[in-house]
């Protein structure tokens, strides 16, 4: 049986007297930081992210939770709510307090609400007549938005062996405190109660962001659609995202993917630190591993070359970069080194001939004593032997290429032809070479003469010129008594970075010095 219209305005009045008597009290405009991002245009095909300031009326501002379940049919998914639920329970609250509207969106589960005073608050909403048609779903708009970065279509479960999809969920996770004033809803309801008290910002988190946070009646496409001033809590939520599908990135840095496609495409974002200070919230799984390149050499540009590899194939799989390069002032000084290798997981180098200071040569040597890997791209294998002239600037390590990388430098060729690559022997179906596509590999700068390389390395790809005997072009190896992974390329040539087989290559080695699983061979 219909409410009554009398009864309806009472519910939905009478219940938000509290709440909007306390908002006109004391609430006061509140700033936060929003991000999104820009496309720079067809010539780099660029985001930049933008940063503005966003002043909120509390008084016109609701705060959607999207389907923060008790359980979730995916362990993991039911584990990452729980863990998220008493930072978003600190959040509503702070926004409570200052006198926003907060709406409780568990869908599927109204039955279980039946009866309470949020229930009643939002059916009785009196309907409005929206900007656009509403829609039950909100589909994914190509005309809006490009496909979503994440490869979800087996449901999105990270868990092994993948977990039994069944009706979880029966209520909001009790973490998560309604007080009255709050409304609950699943539907268009949030919309009308939106239009009756004059909201024109709502703050968006929940789950799941490539699902039903983009997804539902009450949530992003259709708010956004509605013409109000949406923002997602780009902290507080999560997605439905199995890393063994593409993009083969690690759970959470899918989740940032997606959380970059919404900055993109639909609205932008803040952190809940705008409401509750601190630092941004993090899963615990949420281990984003710290890769360091040192770069100090004058003659293959890798200065421009690694960065922007670093750009365009780690920083999106969630991997944390740092670039230290040479004083500008003094090439053998590496200003923020020691700092940045307190937490290196990983050492990137590109060095030639230089002489440190002690404490940030001891930095490196500190990292491999500590069975930490290194990276090194071509004149790593004369990085710390300084010239005559320059050894006196600081300390060298003259031994650094038969101790840690396993080589035997000796000079190169001259520039001639270009080099030709082939696996070693016996290495053709080793992990590193996964999706390198060797008969487009080539070397373009000088080959390096190496041989004959340590016996505890083991050779990855051989390189040959006319007329002179084949030399190992990359190999892995091992340093100290914990056994630092090493591996190494005499390639690095400017021209090598341009070459897509090269960069696999290089993104391979990172990948497996880091502990993380490569892309198929097909894949990016």
């Amino acid at each position: 049986m219909k409410t009554p219209w009398l009864i309806r305005l009472w519910l939905l009045f009478g219940l938000a007297l509290p709440l909007m008597g306390h908002a006109a009290s004391g609430a006061e405009t509140f700033t936060a930081t929003a991000r999104s991002r820009v496309w720079s245009g067809p010539a780099t095909n660029d985001w930049s992210a933008v940063e503005t300031s966003r002043a909120l009326d509390p008084r016109r501002t609701a705060v959607v939770l999207c389907d923060m379940w008790d359980q979730h049919w995916c362990a993991g998914a039911t584990r990452r709510v729980a863990e998220m639920a008493p930072r978003m329970n600190d959040f509503v609250k702070n926004a409570r307090q200052r006198g926003m509207f907060i709406i409780h969106c568990p869908s599927d589960t109204m039955n279980f609400y039946e009866g309470s005073p949020g229930r009643k608050l939002a059916q009785a909403a009196p309907p409005a007549e929206p900007r656009v048609a509403l829609q039950r779903w909100c589909k994914l708009d190509p005309a809006r938005e490009a496909p979503l970065p994440i490869d979800d279509s087996d449901g999105g479960c990270d868990d092994t062996p993948l977990c039994k999809t069944y009706s979880a969920w029966k209520q909001q996770i009790p973490a998560i405190e309604i007080h009255d004033g709050d409304a609950i809803t699943d539907s268009a309801e949030a919309y009308y109660l939106m239009r009756t008290r004059g909201i024109t910002n709502v703050l968006v988190m929940g789950v799941h962001l490539n699902m039903c946070v983009l997804g539902r009646p009450f949530s992003i496409r259709q708010m956004v659609s509605q013409g109000l001033n949406v923002l997602l809590v780009r902290d507080l939520t999560d997605t439905m995202y199995n890393s063994r599908k593409r993009p083969w990135v690690p759970h959470c840095a899918g989740t940032q993917l997606m959380i970059e496609h919404v900055e993109k495409y639909w609205c932008p974002t803040i952190a809940s630190i705008a409401f509750l200070g601190g630092e941004e919230f993090r899963f615990k799984e949420d281990r984003r591993p710290h890769i360091v390149f040192l770069i100090g050499e004058d003659e293959y540009k890798t200065w421009v070359t690694l960065p922007q590899f670093a750009k365009e194939e780690l920083a999106w799989r969630g991997l944390r970069v740092s670039v230290v390069q040479q004083s500008e002032g003094d090439l053998h000084r590496f200003p923020g080194l020691v700092e940045a290798m307190r937490d290196a997981d990983l050492l990137v180098l590109s060095v030639r001939r230089r002489a440190l200071p002690k404490e940030q040569l001891a930095a490196v040597r500190t990292h491999l004593e500590a069975g930490k890997p290194l990276l090194g791209i071509r004149t790593a294998s004369h990085a710390f032997a300084p010239r005559p002239s320059d050894a006196g600037k600081g300390a060298a390590w003259a031994t650094f290429d038969p101790d840690v990388l396993g080589g035997n430098y000796t000079g190169h060729h001259g520039n001639g032809p270009n080099t030709t690559l082939s696996a070693a022997s016996g290495v053709g179906t080793h992990a590193l070479l996964t999706g390198v596509d060797l008969p487009q590999l080539t070397g373009h700068g000088s080959l390096y003469k190496v041989s004959p390389l340590k016996e505890t390395a083991t050779p990855l790809l051989m390189g040959s010129i006319p007329g002179q005997p084949a030399e190992p072009v990359a190999w892995l190896n091992t340093f100290g008594d914990n056994k630092a992974r090493v591996f190494y390329t005499s390639l690095g040539h400017p021209d090598d970075f341009a070459n897509a087989a090269f960069r696999r290559l290089l993104l391979n080695a990172v990948l497996t010095l880091v502990d993380r699983p490569l892309p198929p061979a097909a894949g990016k």
